[in-house]
This record gives C-alpha cells, sequence and structure tokens, in this order.
C-alpha cells in the first residue's frame, strides 16, 4: 500500500510503499537520507538525524516496526527493547537507536549491560580510527565476526595496512595476537606445535613435551594463507571449527574470545594454493579492502611517513566484554519473515529458477546451510552494533555480500560474461522481494 510523509529536511510530499518500512530512502529533491518507520497508529514518520548524528523527534516513535502480519501467529511476538538506545553512533549512522517502547525481556541489569558494551564498541571503533585511516567499513565488519563468534577472510593488494590493522584492533580489545607468515614450506606443526624430547633436571629421565605453535593466541593474523599448500591450510580447520587443537592424541582447548583473520592477495597466483571450498566456508565474511581515496593517502602521508614505530593503542574493551556481548546478541529479535528472508535469500543461490530468477546458468555451486546461520549472525551483530536489538531488512543486506560472496561459484558461463560472486549476490539481493 502506498502511503504519502513530508520530507523533514525540504517538505517534499514523498509516495512509498509501506513494505519499505525500516529501510533507508534518499529524499529526490534535497538528496537527504531518511528512515522510514511506520507506527501502529499508521501514521507516517520518517528519521532524520540533526548535526550531531542524533535523531531527532525520536519522542514519536513509540514501537519498533512489527514486520509481522495480522493473520500469522508470529503477530504477537513483539520485539523486545532496550528501554533506553545505547548511546552509539556509528558511522553514517541512521535510525540505529530508535526507542522500541516495548517492554523488554532484558531486566535493568542486562539492559544496563548492553548500554555499556554497545558503547565499548564504539570506543573499540574510534581507538582503531587512530592507527587506520579510512576503511571503517571493514574495521566494523571485523568487529561483526568477532562478535559473532566466527572468522574473516580478508582480500586485497599489498600495501593496503591489512596487518596493521589486526594488529591496531588486537590492542584495543586487548587480545592476545600472533601473525603466521604462510609460506610453501610452512607445516602444520609449525601453526599448532609439537612434541619435543626434555630433560627433567630433577630426575635425569627424559620425556615429551608439548611446545605451543602460534595458534594459541586469541587472535591470529594467517597472513597470504594462499601461499601454503592445503596439508598447512588445513592445520586450521580444527582451531576454527572446536577452538581446540588435538596433538598426540591430546586436545588442548584454545583461549577465548578466539579470532582468525586470514589474508590473500587476489592479483598474484603464481605459486598459491586457493583455499579449498570447505575452509572458504568457516569464515563467515570475506572482506575486500580497496585503496583508499586521495585525501585519506594524504592524511596516511603525514601520519606515517617517519623513521619511527607507531605508538601502540590504548585497551578500551576487554575478553570478558565480547564474550558478554556475545550473550546478548544471542538475544537480538528475528522477526519470523525476516528469517524466512534470510533462508530465501540463500536458497536462490542454489535454485535461482524457484524464486523466478534467471541465474541457473550462472551459479556453479550455491551457499551452504552454514551460510544461513552465518547470514542471521552477522545481522543480529550488526544490528547490535548499530544499538538495536532487533534486525531490520538493511541489516541483513547490508551484510549479505560479504556473508555470501565466497560461499557462491559462479559458472564458466558468468566468468565468460564477466560477472563475478558480486555482480551473482547482488542480483539475487535486487531480485527477493523484502518483507
Amino acid at each position: 500500500m502506498d502511503v504519502e510523509f513530508k520530507c523533514p529536511s525540504c517538505d517534499q510530499i514523498l509516495t512509498v510503499d509501506d513494505s519499505e518500512a525500516g529501510l533507508e530512502i534518499d529524499c529526490p529533491s534535497c538528496e537527504e537520507s531518511i528512515m522510514l518507520f511506520f507506527p501502529d497508529n499508521g501514521d507516517e514518520v520518517p528519521v532524520d538525524l540533526d548535526d550531531d548524528g542524533d535523531i531527532e523527534h525520536a519522542e514519536d516513535f513509540d514501537h519498533a516496526p512489527d514486520l509481522s502480519s495480522d493473520d500469522e501467529e508470529s503477530s504477537t511476538k513483539k520485539a523486545p527493547g532496550f528501554t533506553t538506545p545505547p548511546p552509539i553512533k556509528p558511522p553514517n549512522a541512521t535510525s540505529s537507536a530508535v526507542r522500541s517502547g516495548v517492554e523488554s525481556e532484558m531486566d535493568p541489569e542486562e539492559i544496563q549491560l548492553a548500554r555499556k558494551l554497545a558503547e565499548s564498541a564504539q570506543l573499540v571503533r574510534d581507538e582503531v580510527a587512530k592507527a587506520i585511516v579510512g576503511q571503517e567499513d571493514v574495521i566494523e565488519q571485523l568487529i561483526i565476526a568477532i562478535f559473532a563468534r566466527s572468522h574473516c577472510l580478508l582480500e586485497g593488494v599489498p600495501g593496503l595496512a591489512k596487518t596493521y590493522m589486526i594488529r591496531s584492533l588486537s590492542e584495543a580489545l586487548s587480545f592476545s595476537f600472533h601473525r603466521v607468515q604462510f609460506t610453501p614450506d610452512l607445516m602444520p606443526a609449525d601453526i599448532t606445535g609439537t612434541d619435543v624430547i626434555q630433560e627433567d633436571p630433577a630426575t635425569g629421565r627424559r620425556k615429551l613435551v608439548f611446545l605451543k605453535g602460534p595458534i594459541f593466541a586469541q587472535m591470529i593474523l594467517a597472513d597470504e594463507i594462499n601461499r601454503s599448500p592445503p596439508k598447512t591450510q588445513a592445520a586450521l580447520l580444527e582451531a576454527m571449527q572446536e577452538h581446540s587443537v588435538t596433538v598426540g592424541g591430546k586436545t588442548f582447548p584454545l583461549e577465548e574470545p578466539f579470532f582468525v583473520l586470514a589474508t590473500q592477495n587476489p592479483v598474484e597466483q603464481e605459486g598459491t594454493y586457493p583455499l579449498p571450498e570447505a575452509q572458504l566456508d568457516r569464515f563467515l565474511l570475506k572482506i575486500r579492502i580497496d585503496y583508499p581515496s586521495r585525501d585519506e593517502e594524504r592524511e596516511i602521508l603525514d601520519r606515517m611517513a617517519r623513521t619511527t614505530l607507531p605508538q601502540p593503542l590504548k585497551a578500551v574493551a576487554s575478553s570478558e566484554d565480547i564474550l558478554r556481548a556475545r550473550e546478548i546478541i544471542n538475544e537480538i529479535h528475528v522477526d519470523e519473515r525476516l528469517k524466512d528472508y534470510i533462508v530465501d535469500l540463500v536458497c536462490a543461490t542454489r535454485k535461482p529458477s524457484h524464486y523466478k530468477i534467471d541465474a541457473d546458468h550462472l551459479i556453479e555451486l550455491g551457499a551452504s546451510p552454514r551460510g544461513t546461520i552465518a547470514l542471521a549472525l552477522a545481522s543480529k551483530a550488526h544490528a547490535f552494533l548499530n544499538g538495536r536489538d532487533y534486525i531490520t531488512p538493511q541489516d541483513i543486506k547490508s551484510v549479505a555480500p560479504d556473508v555470501l560472496r565466497h560461499r557462491v561459484a559462479v559458472s564458466f558461463e558468468a566468468e565468460a560474461r564477466n560477472l563475478g560472486n558480486d555482480e551473482v549476490v547482488e542480483l539475487i539481493l535486487n531480485s527477493i522481494p523484502v518483507p
């Protein structure tokens, strides 16, 4: 159904479909970004931000957007809401802190904890920004993966500060950090550790002692992971999935939170070993990092053209904060229709024709059920970082490209048409109706 409202900036009358509730649109007259929410009384209320990034007229909102239909059983399930929104202002924030008004399922202590953790997430981004110029979206995606208890694959050409970014993030989170440079002669024991013979100085008897490898840290940088053969790459599988390492019949748990970030160079292919699909699927996100803008590169020059090493960043969050944030993220509300939307997006990568999308000939392999779980978790973490305890369609569409690009294998025909994973995923996102 079409509804009309007035743009708060230029008073232009805009007509949109009520299915666009929760989405951000640009006013065609003044080009201001507006977030649409339609309260239960039927009055259309656009969301706009003031100069400080806060929501104007926030008192007009009484309810979070209810995406369920009246004739479904799920219509009785309201989205839980923080009593007051977390004071978090992420880059390019829109209506991230809209108050629900629905009585929260959390007790007051949990609400206070959620607010504190949301503030900590923003502090982490601000602290990393002291070392890294730009790349705000990349940093946000890395934090999403950490909060979702998963891992990231970062792809970019050399010289874009991938290693420095991860080290800076580990400092801001007070994580222990190890870097492993993957080379063709790297062995699995070089990563996990190995048993060595040592002599007991007291008895003089020799015994096997396990020496832990660099995998025993909270944040692992697997630099240029595609430089090592599959046997070595597979040494990460158990650690990434079970968060443990088994050597010599003994299993050693890894310290939580545990996070693997692997990098690879998309340009050089000689002497590389592409990651197998089974390992690619274990990365929550595949993030592509691009060159900075001219202004950003000018600032990089001012900061880094020195002979002295940069000072370490201040720790603004702890491991306990991350573990508690994960518990809060588990309580993020997902509307039943948004669950169906997530499943439809993933299923459409396998059988596009079932959704009237002419793309069967473009896809060789679709996303697995692990992709469905990853899309839901990443959407929840994205909502949490934006100060909400419910997800919107925009949360899903924001993280879907990074969640699905490495889980969809395109066919030879798609490659002949110069269509890559991103183009196919974008086609599916644009074709599946938003609830």
